[in-house]
């Protein structure tokens, strides 16, 4: 089994660098596939507005294959700059709060406040967790705890509108997104309380030669 397993992996594996090597070969810029990557996370969101989750899913699944390509297709180009980091840390936060605002205006249009107010709370979690992550490193260097970030959130609305049900994974994501920035700005005060009390020793003077 292990070796079954071992080698859809390989298999997978060059088949995904093939795939990048071709795309790398046009010369297209990394940055317009991360584009293109969100317009397609925008059709997903239309597919959620009129409560199409199954199909909505697999245009999320084609998305996230074209967000894993746009940083391989860089390192193969050798086009990996911060500002590309930047672009599409951004794009990120606008793709996820698109697929949110889909589940936003079926709730609104099908009448279900509750459920609004939900999609809100989970939408407002998913851009805080990244939030909290980003302004925690101005301070410290790393706040990565928490186990509720984007690829697990994208996951958990894969799975669960494949089975056309989005409520649930909304209360998932509500409750644990939230937990996550909870989680992160207790370990960003331990972290500055830690880093106050063992200030950095300054240097030693140079000694005369």
């Amino acid at each position: 089994m292990a070796t079954f397993t071992g080698g859809i992996g390989s298999g997978g594996k060059w088949l995904l660098d093939k795939i990048v090597s071709v795309i790398a070969a046009t010369g297209i810029n990394p940055n317009v596939l991360t584009f293109l990557g969100l317009l397609v996370n925008f059709a997903a969101a239309a597919s959620f507005a009129v409560g199409k989750f199954f199909p909505g899913a697999l245009i999320i699944f084609f998305a996230g294959f074209l967000d894993m390509l746009d940083g391989q297709v860089a390192r193969k180009q050798k086009r990996v700059t911060a500002f590309g980091a930047f672009y599409d840390s951004t794009l990120d936060r606008y793709a996820d709060m698109a697929l949110y605002m889909g589940l936003l205006v079926y709730y609104s249009v099908s009448g279900r406040t509750p459920y609004v107010i939900l999609a809100a709370v989970a939408t407002a979690g998913s851009v805080m967790v990244s939030y909290a992550r980003a302004r925690a490193e101005c301070t410290i260097p790393k706040c990565k705890v928490g186990f509720l970030e984007r690829p697990e959130r994208i996951m958990l609305i894969i799975i669960w509108a494949l089975f056309d049900r989005m409520t649930p994974v909304l209360w998932v994501i509500a409750v644990l997104s939230n937990l996550t920035v909870i989680h992160r700005m207790i370990y960003t005060f331990q972290e500055c309380k830690r880093m106050e009390a063992s200030p950095e020793p300054d240097p030693q003077p140079l000694l005369p030669v």
